[in-house]
């Protein structure tokens, strides 16, 4: 994929994207308008179904939506409410882990700095770029396994890891995309373009696409 075929891409993407679902922590950002949301929903939805992340962010928030209020929860109360999110009791004493040092280092409030997100107990870059993409519409690209996949698929970077992906990005994608970019390839991803035998016949950025590593599609 060349320099001029990421823009006409971005566009067929972003006039497909609304016959797919729309990822959790963006629904979340969406409705909430907060960053602490954003942050903590996003914890949970590492290595969990976006349906599931959805029940526990809805009942954990309903028992407390600030920093503060979830402090004063028992760790085996959190438990219970983000269960059966994957790693539920880890993820349970993160964020409380979490929520301690927001009040203690920076005044209840999420940090808006990728390098200060990252100080936070089980916080990744993956993270961190959500929050200050999604949270504080700052310029930021979150690089999941999609975005790494479908990147390096369409011959756009060539990368070995996330890490990589997200940097290659940095210098290669135009920062108007930067926001968006995650949304876009991750319901992509999940209809389309999927790590095994993707739906190549049904794609709408096909004649785009160097089709690297696809040995077999549908």
């Amino acid at each position: 994929m060349t320099e001029k075929q990421i823009h006409s891409a971005i566009r067929i993407l972003r006039r497909e994207a609304p016959k797919w679902d729309t990822p959790i922590v963006t629904l979340v950002a969406e409705s909430s308008k907060s960053p602490f949301h954003v942050l903590i929903s996003c914890i949970l939805s590492l290595r969990t179904q976006d349906a599931t992340t959805a029940r526990a962010s809805r009942r954990l928030f309903a028992l407390a939506g600030t920093p503060g209020k979830m402090l004063k929860l028992p760790a085996k109360t959190i438990e219970k409410a983000i269960f059966p999110v994957g790693f539920y009791r880890t993820k349970a004493k993160n964020i409380r882990d979490i929520c301690r040092t927001l009040e203690e280092k920076y005044s209840g409030e999420v940090p808006d700095d990728i390098d200060e997100l990252l100080k936070l107990k089980g916080v990744g870059r993956k993270t961190a770029n959500l929050v200050v993409t999604l949270g504080y519409r700052k310029p930021g690209i979150c690089v999941d396994t999609h975005v790494h996949r479908i990147s390096n698929r369409w011959g756009y970077v060539r990368t070995k890891n996330p890490k990589e992906t997200e940097f290659a990005l940095r210098e290669k994608l135009p920062e108007q995309y930067w926001i968006e970019y995650n949304d876009l390839l991750v319901t992509f991803g999940q209809q389309l373009c999927r790590p095994i035998s993707p739906m190549c016949s049904r794609c709408p950025v096909k004649k785009y696409c160097d089709r690297v590593g696809v040995a077999k599609s549908r």
